[in-house]
């Protein structure tokens, strides 16, 4: 499937009976997200419990930690809304002719 088939539509049965459905978890945006939002979460404790006077020092008195971990968790949460209001949609059919084409190559 080349990427210009891809779309963003939410997913749905058309009427002639194409088989869609959205990439859910494995859409790569998702995985990013739980990263971003993991590291965002450590960074986030790790400012709260551990801001030495050396940090504060090191740092012109701001907490790096903190606002880097909340900003992580800020854009976490923005790619987990993009994903859920705009999924990406695999046409089951499109899937299914493509692969029938790599294996017996394409028809006349």
């Amino acid at each position: 499937m080349t990427p210009e088939k891809a779309s963003t539509a939410p997913a749905s049965s058309d009427a002639g009976g194409s088989n869609r459905r959205a990439a859910g978890l494995f859409d790569v945006r998702n995985i990013i997200a739980a990263l971003l939002g993991i590291y965002g979460v450590v960074l986030t404790i790790m400012g709260i419990v551990n801001f030495t006077d050396a940090d504060k020092h090191k740092s012109d008195n701001v907490n790096l930690n903190l606002w880097t971990g909340l900003a992580l968790i800020v854009v976490a949460v923005l790619m987990a809304l993009w994903c859920a209001l705009r999924p990406i949609v695999v046409d089951e059919a499109e899937v299914a002719r493509v692969r029938e084409e790599m294996e017996h190559g394409p028809a006349h």
